[in-house]
């Protein structure tokens, strides 16, 4: 007979074979404390191993990137792709290009992404990717070359039916461009290789709003089932990149109020609310102009708080959409004693595990970012569909097949999550997650 399998054990196993990863530790003890719970209660799963196997990579590829930049000098980067898991189907996740980038937050991300891209219903397995390449402030032209090199490298190990990259944080419309180029052009064949295209050449409509809209959607369909919603609630976003944009935008669509947002500066407060108008300003500014949030609190006279996080303004609704880590326990007592009822994750694993259980000892209602962010890789996941048909679809078919693909996702976390009246939707996303790849796994016989 199988033994049980022990939390603490299980983890200090987990961070001897994974030394100095401390992101991945933290992603996998988060599944941990779920799933262990789960598996000694349905122990086929146990003695299959499947949580061991799972949380090891099918690969790592690990490579140099050389490339030159406009003086003359050469530049040497690293890239890795992380090809976590494969049983549902190809790989698929972003591409990172910035100075963090290291294997311990890849395969954070992949890990997490293997358990996202499940709850999707779309057949995807899980990966990540990236470089430690900064794009900022780079000429088109040596982000170019840097594409590129990354791509002759990459392109051995990825395709339509092996593994589709996305873009991520510092990989736009314009590096998704150059590094399909060169795909195209090294394997000379047009092909849904990867996904977050311009719509001239294989993209999909609302790709670019979809990781934002999903979250409110999320939060919305957490509220509903509580005989409430979005609309008059006031709501913190942190960020001010493509996630928070498009949730902000969303908030405002359905009738909610967004009083902040933020960069790596620190955050605005515009207790008369972000409207549309005042959006289209931050869009342009972050997204043209690229300049700093600060300059919305001089334009429209709010207050800024520089070095600061936003979490200490009272809301109802809290959205970190910026990146891992963003909000500690003290952050998560703050925001439960200002009255929140719902705290959605836009970013991927935003908060720390401490600041979870805070949210949980007080029954606030907390959507982890498998679950409420998977709208992006979603409609990714759309974009194979219709590349693979040689099809398009409108924005209004795309945005239904969204809401659709939330919801069923909540339904997954409401199955599995539902405890005395309150639904833990970490606890229901990590099992639903798990319980398609892992089934996949048995029938597979150990691989």
């Amino acid at each position: 007979m199988t033994e049980k399998l022990n939390l603490d054990c299980f983890m200090q196993e987990v961070k001897a074979k994974n030394p100095n990863e401390p992101e991945f530790h933290q992603a996998v003890q988060e599944v941990a404390e779920d799933i262990i719970p789960f598996v000694n209660e349905h122990p086929h799963y146990n003695q299959a191993a499947i949580l061991k196997r799972m949380i090891e990579p099918d690969r790592i590829v690990s490579f140099r990137v050389s490339w030159e930049d406009d003086n003359g000098n050469i530049q040497v980067n690293r890239g890795y792709r992380v090809q976590y898991n494969s049983a549902i189907g190809p790989y698929k996740g972003g591409l990172r290009f910035h100075p963090s980038v290291n294997q311990s937050i890849l395969k954070f991300l992949g890990f997490e992404q293997v358990f996202k891209n499940s709850l999707t219903t779309l057949p995807m397995g899980g990966g990540k990717g990236g470089s430690d390449f900064d794009p900022k402030g780079k000429s088109d032209r040596e982000v170019m070359r840097f594409c590129q090199s990354f791509m002759t490298e990459l392109h051995k190990h990825i395709g339509p039916n092996r593994d589709v990259p996305a873009g991520d944080i510092g990989v736009g419309a314009r590096e998704i461009g150059y590094l399909f180029g060169q795909y195209k052009r090294l394997e000379n064949e047009f092909n849904g290789t990867m996904t977050g295209k311009s719509l001239e050449f294989g993209g999909s409509l609302i790709r670019t709003e979809a990781t934002g809209y999903g979250t409110v959607y999320f939060v919305d369909l957490m509220l509903q089932h509580r005989g409430d919603s979005v609309k008059d609630k006031t709501v913190v976003i942190s960020g001010s990149g493509n996630v928070a944009q498009y949730a902000a935008e969303k908030v405002i669509q359905l009738g909610g109020k967004v009083v902040t947002m933020s960069d790596s500066g620190g955050f605005i407060h515009d207790p008369d609310g972000i409207d549309a108008d005042k959006l289209a300003y931050i869009i342009d500014l972050k997204t043209v102009r690229r300049g700093r949030i600060k300059e919305y609190a001089e334009k429209y006279g709010c207050e800024y708080h520089a070095g600061k996080k936003p979490w200490s303004i009272p809301c109802d609704i809290a959205l970190p959409c910026a990146t891992q880590n963003e909000l500690d326990v003290e952050d998560a007592k703050v925001l439960v004693s200002n009255g929140v009822i719902a705290v959605a994750e836009g970013a991927n694993m935003p908060t720390y595990i401490d600041a979870i259980h805070v949210f949980h000892d007080n029954k606030i209602i907390y959507a982890p970012g498998k679950a409420s962010n998977a709208g992006g890789v979603a409609v990714s996941g759309l974009e194979m569909s219709q590349n693979s048909l040689r099809i398009s679809w409108n924005r209004e078919e795309l945005d239904q097949r969204l809401k659709e693909i939330m919801k069923a996702i909540h339904d997954q976390c409401l199955k599995y999550g539902k405890e005395n009246g309150y639904v833990d939707y970490v606890k229901g996303a990590n099992i639903a997650g798990f319980v398609k790849v892992a089934n996949a796994m048995l029938a597979y016989g150990v691989v």
